[in-house]
């Protein structure tokens, strides 16, 4: 079963949020950012080949140009292989563990894999940013010295930055796997 959903991210953006339901025992979340606006991508590149061109104007000096050219590509294409997220996935089996993958806009994927067996809980936590609370939903990884202990905090969506009604249809989902994996006895 597979539905989709439209929420907004912190700053009022939209994001879609794309549940597919696999069996009771997984499912998988893709939540989806804004394809890079091709307005802004022109406005930019217009205002730092103008600014590389009034200064030409001033200097004479050709290298400006050339210089402008090549550091705008240069950006824009570090700017869509390290930092433009499209989507983030987040796929929960309880049976084998948590599956992070980050798209990013040049194709390139990044991908975390975390064991069930360390995984202690799914929470979702609040924190300051620029002048006001958000929420985040992070995963809590288990201490192997201290079995009470939690060892690392891994936050989940960090690009898009979903508001709180998004995380809550995430956080639902990924409890009801959770104690569906605690309800099964594993066999030794």
């Amino acid at each position: 079963m597979e539905d989709e959903l439209t929420f907004s991210d912190i700053y009022g953006g939209r994001l879609a949020l794309l549940r597919r339901y696999y069996s009771p025992s997984c499912r998988e979340f893709c939540l989806s950012c804004p394809r890079l606006s091709l307005r802004s991508l022109t406005a930019v590149t217009c205002s730092v080949w103008l600014a590389a061109y009034g200064l030409f104007t001033l200097f004479e000096n050709s290298m400006i140009l050339s210089a402008a050219i090549f550091i705008t590509l240069i950006g824009l294409l570090g700017y869509l292989h390290f930092v433009k997220i499209d989507q983030e996935t987040l796929l929960i089996i309880d049976s084998l563990g948590i599956q992070m993958t980050s798209s990013y806009a040049s194709g390139k994927e990044s991908t975390t894999f975390i064991e069930m067996g360390k995984v202690k809980d799914v929470i979702i936590n609040e924190a300051i940013y620029m002048q006001k609370v958000i929420y985040y939903l992070c995963i809590l990884l288990n201490d192997p010295m201290e079995p009470n202990g939690i060892s690392q905090v891994v936050p989940v969506f960090q690009s898009a930055k979903p508001r709180l009604d998004c995380l809550i249809e995430v956080y639902r989902s990924c409890q009801e796997i959770l104690a569906h994996g605690k309800a099964t006895p594993t066999s030794p």
